[in-house]
């Protein structure tokens, strides 16, 4: 499969989007009052952490094969 210097462009940024996203939700979500209940981490906090984990794989993945595209449109 070929894919083109845009779309490797377009996969790279999106990967480079998580990382930038993904930490600073987190954070936020952390400090939310709605996070722990009695010092206790809630459902909130867990399935949000989940996803948040999930993105951040998914967008190394993404941005991964993004570059090795990228770098396979320079030659």
């Amino acid at each position: 499969m070929t894919i083109s210097r845009r779309v490797a462009l377009f996969l790279l940024a999106f990967g480079v989007w998580s990382y930038l996203l993904w930490p600073t939700f987190m954070r936020n979500i952390w400090n939310s009052d709605r996070s722990w209940a009695q010092g206790s981490p809630t459902a909130y906090l867990i399935v949000h952490l989940v996803i948040a984990v999930v993105s951040l794989v998914l967008g190394t993945i993404i941005g991964v094969l993004g570059w090795r595209a990228f770098r396979a449109t320079r030659t």
